[in-house]
């Protein structure tokens, strides 16, 4: 057999997270690509939580009047990609529907290999919340920690007063794992953490289709 030369064009010879896709019945899950991530910078621009709230335990959408604000959400994603490796990792998935972006779905892991956890995180932008999108995109996520990487559990947290975080938490099966304090824009703030394992899972009735994942296995460091 002869040898098989990479295409010089072909994205997926250096990156292989550019071609992992979840798809869920409403949205498909991808790796930030930076197309994606100008859109993403635009929906964050258009409102992602009411003024007088703060559902993020860093307040980084107080900077959406900033010039550099929209830049900066790019940014962010940028130093997540340059610094995912297997032993720390951090995949901003774009979440779509019908091809527009909608909103951000993380899965991060440290040390996954021995430990065999994961966390989680999301947003989207105003419009499309109150329709279950938030339940369906982290199904998609956690489908992907256990049921192909793996995960023994997965984690995330919220704060006491962000109850639409904590019910998408609550329907998937997490339970309780502690509080922590922090201050928020200057006052205290209770920071619920929640846990799920494979066998609390109230698993959807459908099944996320994953394509695109085995060339990635090595930049995620699944379980032994």
């Amino acid at each position: 057999m002869g040898v098989v030369v990479p295409d010089p064009a072909d994205p997926l010879r250096h990156w292989p997270l550019a071609g992992l896709v979840l798809r869920t019945p409403r949205l498909e899950l991808r790796p930030d690509d930076d197309v994606g991530l100008a859109a993403l910078a635009d929906r964050a621009l258009e409102g992602v939580h009411p003024v007088e709230e703060m559902p993020f335990l860093e307040p980084w959408t107080d900077g959406a009047g900033d010039p550099g604000f929209a830049r900066g959400v790019m940014q962010y994603a940028w130093g997540c990609r340059a610094e995912l490796g297997p032993t720390r990792w951090t995949v901003n998935f774009l979440v779509r529907e019908g091809g527009r972006v909608l909103g951000l779905q993380t899965l991060s892991a440290t040390d996954f290999a021995v430990l065999g956890e994961v966390s989680s995180g999301s947003w989207l932008t105003r419009s499309a919340q109150g329709r279950g999108l938030g339940t369906e995109m982290r199904h998609a996520v956690i489908a992907l920690a256990v049921d192909h990487l793996g995960a023994r559990a997965a984690r995330t947290s919220a704060f006491a007063d962000n109850t639409a975080s904590r019910r998408v938490s609550e329907r998937l099966g997490y339970t309780p794992d502690g509080i922590e304090r922090h201050v928020r824009r200057g006052r205290p703030a209770l920071l619920l953490r929640s846990r799920l394992t494979p066998d609390d899972w109230q698993r959807p009735g459908w099944v996320p289709d994953v394509a695109g994942l085995d060339p990635c296995r090595d930049l995620l460091g699944p379980p032994v």
